[in-house]
């Protein structure tokens, strides 16, 4: 076989492993960003159940003047 055939060879092998790397590392990156954005979601969800509670017992307070 000519030697470009297996320069050719090479190369294909060469793209189909940093092909696989790449989405590996691609698929890591996006894991983690979606666990930042769940971290980040449900933050909010606790602050706003704390400013609901808050409100909720000020408004209580107000009705009920003891």
């Amino acid at each position: 076989m000519p030697i470009w055939i297996w320069f050719v060879f090479a190369g294909i092998l060469v793209s189909a492993v940093m092909a696989v790397y790449t989405a590996r590392k691609d698929q890591v990156q996006e894991h983690d960003w979606i666990e930042q954005q769940g971290q980040k979601y449900m933050e909010r969800i606790q602050q706003e159940q704390e400013t609901r509670s808050n409100e909720s017992s000020e408004n209580n307070e107000q009705k009920d003047p003891a």
